[in-house]
């Protein structure tokens, strides 16, 4: 078995080098934001003419789509202290994104500090020009996945408790929010790294949380609701 996965992984790295050095030098893809140009070696744009060209294009085209477009770090929403990622934004006005996040719980009153991992979806259905750079959208919402890293924490009931003591999952929370952002496009003469930056804040609240407020009349919504902030850097 370990055989074969070694003879697996020389065969893997062969065909990359194989596709790498099949390009040819005066093809090169720059720009990951779903639009490629090519050059050649005197840096003049070209359009690809030939089928191979065209092949080579579309390619290139499709991996670009991978790159990831902007960087995220939120404090709190149930996902970590301080949460860092990266993620994608698509669709018309790139109105969809997806976040994935890794966050930092310390340990507190635990023996050891956790690790959180969160996949999460955006939405934005619209944007408003403020004007001198600035402007907002007032309507963030969106649903995500978080897990805890641990062997303390279970998807399925351990053999220890009875069938259906506890009836949920202490491992995977599944989450809802609503938001409003804010966004500088930072003038071009003054970029570094970064196009734009986006500072956000999102009231949100798990499964468990919403369980708990209907079947006890007695909570209120700070207790089932949980508040956060965060900044968006966008790459491309």
């Amino acid at each position: 078995m370990n055989m074969n996965w070694l003879n697996f992984k020389i065969i893997l790295r062969i065909t990359i080098i194989l596709v790498i050095t099949t390009i040819p030098n005066d093809l090169l893809a720059i720009h990951p934001a779903d639009t490629l140009f090519l050059f050649n070696t005197t840096d003049t744009i070209i359009s690809p003419s030939t089928r191979y060209e065209r092949r080579v294009y579309r390619r290139h085209k499709n991996w670009a789509r991978i790159i990831p477009t902007y960087g995220k770090m939120q404090f709190a929403g149930n996902m970590g202290l301080l949460s860092f990622g990266t993620g994608w934004d698509y669709g018309k006005k790139n109105q969809w994104e997806t976040d994935l996040l890794f966050g930092f719980i310390p340990k507190y009153s635990s023996k050891k500090a956790k690790i959180t991992m969160t996949l999460k979806q955006n939405y934005m259905p619209w944007d408003l020009d403020l004007g001198k750079r600035f402007s907002i959208e007032p309507l963030a919402c969106g649903l995500y996945l978080n897990t805890v890293f641990g062997d303390q924490f279970w998807v399925h009931e351990p053999d220890r408790y009875p069938k259906g003591y506890y009836g949920f999952s202490n491992k995977i929370r599944i989450h809802i929010y609503m938001g409003q952002r804010l966004t500088y496009d930072i003038d071009p003469r003054f970029r570094i790294s970064a196009k734009s930056v986006t500072f956000f804040y999102e009231i949100s609240t798990c499964d468990l949380y919403l369980i708990s407020a209907v079947t006890n009349r007695y909570l209120r919504p700070r207790d089932y609701l949980s508040l956060s902030f965060g900044l968006k850097l966008q790459w491309f």
